[in-house]
């Protein structure tokens, strides 16, 4: 008892280190490699085109595009440019390209393209050092009235400052010193503006910020405009027709600040253009991109997940083999019912998951039973055991053939489940069943009959599941759990679920 004590406390050591090690290894997973928990997790990869057109001076042409600067806001995958017969480098300080071309002449045409994804964790909101005092505008005495008079009006509403302007600038119809105080037919940008001059007047630093919304199919020729406004130790962003505090779930930023997105010497009439492509792709796919942004590399190019597709389906069936075990061993140590061998209920669920429930429990009863009686045919010819088993195989191979043609003859996919059954293990639980039935009667042999298949059925369940095949498959450092789980079950010596009823009168006594 004293040993069995001791055995206990080290599997239970053992059970605790693998399942603080499993816990890690999820969390790393996911953190770095972007796992879920869930299956079939997609993630949104957006492809943004910038097309630059300019018509050159015959001079020689400097273009500055504004990108978005490395940041954690989201990840690149890829970046491509297109610029015949010009020279390019980027500033990965401040993100943007600069394009070269000596003496050019005619319509210009340069091409920029950026792949992101994972942007959907962005908050709109920056922490940096405080910056300068904005200097006031100048405004003459008239404006400077009619400014103070606008951040007046501006109270009534609520939230920030910054809030209070954007609403009442987008109020309909427009106040009459807010409409006196913009020019004719003001543009959003226009507008922006001098939202950051009557900011700059309270001493509150503010510019503008310009990118890209993602939605689906967008074409637009200019970018999208925001304002970024420094509040309580943050720069914070607002939607400038709508107020709304933070970044949008779907908008890249290209530049924070600056006079300008586009840059052009040598050049006139000049445009930007930008269009919006989604893709969606599986996160498993994205994993080793994401593991070489967060420096993992290596660790990853050394898991399961990058062998070829093939191998990876077929370990996706062994690392859901150990839970099935554990079904296996729980139903046979804890509960306590009769199976026929130790693991043919899970060779039967997994049939049983290749034609469905339904179909796998008629056609694998047909067996049953047409062996049963071919194999009570063979017991009177007295074969010798070798020769009887391998006839009995035969059968199964040719009662399997019959169903599947008949199958498809009459469009019936249950009929042709039946080549998904293992043989051998279909024909040595045949054997079994008439050797009990046989030496201890047909009580007994349906008896075991029904415990496997209910232990088959209970196994069914934990490994049909979609969710649970994925999670064993993303996370399969679990089966390190569920070794130790096995052993200490391996260790109990208590009374079976199914004996509690035989020894009742007992205890009843007592």
């Amino acid at each position: 008892m004293k040993k069995l004590f001791t055995v206990r406390k080290i599997l239970s050591f053992f059970l605790a280190v693998s399942l603080i090690f499993t816990a890690y290894s999820a969390y790393y997973k996911i953190k770095f490699w972007g796992f879920d928990i869930k299956p079939n997790k997609i993630t949104e990869v957006w492809t943004i085109d910038a097309h630059i057109s300019f018509k050159a001076l015959g001079k020689d042409v400097n273009v500055s595009l504004a990108t978005p600067s490395v940041s954690k806001e989201f990840k690149v995958l890829n970046e491509d440019i297109i610029a015949k017969n010009y020279t390019f480098s980027k500033d990965e300080k401040t993100g943007r390209i600069k394009f070269q071309s000596s003496k050019r002449k005619g319509r210009q045409n340069i091409y920029y393209r950026l792949t992101v994804y994972d942007n959907e964790d962005t908050r709109g909101k920056v922490r940096g050092k405080e910056p300068e005092m904005p200097e006031p505008p100048l405004f003459d005495e008239q404006q400077l009235q009619m400014a103070e008079e606008i951040l007046q009006s501006a109270s009534v509403f609520e939230g920030s400052l910054p809030q209070k302007l954007i609403l009442l600038f987008n109020q309909s119809p427009l106040d009459e010193t807010v409409e006196a105080f913009l020019p004719v037919k003001a543009s959003l940008h226009e507008r922006a503006n001098i939202i950051i001059d009557l900011l700059s007047l309270q001493k509150i630093p503010a510019r503008l910020v310009r990118g890209v919304k993602l939605v689906e199919g967008k074409k637009a020729s200019n970018a999208d405009l925001m304002l970024e406004a420094y509040e309580g130790n943050r720069w914070r962003l607002y939607d400038l027709q709508t107020a709304k505090d933070g970044l949008p779930k779907n908008f890249i930023l290209f530049q924070r600040g600056g006079v300008s997105l586009l840059d052009v010497e040598g050049g006139e009439r000049s445009t930007i253009k930008f269009s919006v492509l989604k893709s969606v792709t599986s996160s498993f796919e994205m994993a080793e991109h994401r593991a070489e942004m967060s420096s993992t590399a290596k660790l990853y190019n050394f898991s399961i997940y990058r062998l070829p597709l093939l191998e990876q389906n077929i370990l996706k069936w062994l690392m859901v083999f150990p839970l099935g075990i554990l079904v296996v061993v729980f139903m046979r140590n804890v509960v306590g019912v009769p199976t026929m061998g130790t693991f043919t209920p899970m060779l039967i669920a997994m049939s049983f998951v290749q034609t469905g429930l339904s179909a796998g429990l008629v056609c694998f009863s047909i067996i049953l039973f047409i062996g049963i009686a071919l194999r009570s045919l063979l017991s009177k010819l007295n074969l010798l055991l070798v020769p009887r088993i391998s006839s009995v195989v035969i059968f199964v191979i040719l009662i399997i053939q019959t169903m599947t043609v008949i199958g498809y003859h009459f469009e019936l996919e249950i009929s042709s489940a039946a080549v998904f059954f293992p043989i051998i293990i279909t024909a040595w639980i045949i054997e079994r069943l008439s050797i009990i039935w046989e030496e201890e009667g047909a009580k007994n042999a349906v008896k075991e009959m029904f415990w496997t298949t209910v232990t088959a059925l209970a196994t069914y369940f934990v490994i049909a599941s979609e969710t649970i095949r994925h999670f064993m498959f993303a996370f399969n450092e679990v089966n390190l759990v569920i070794l130790f789980v096995v052993m200490l079950l391996g260790t109990y010596t208590g009374y079976r679920l199914t004996e509690l009823k035989r020894f009742y009168p007992l205890v009843k006594e007592k």
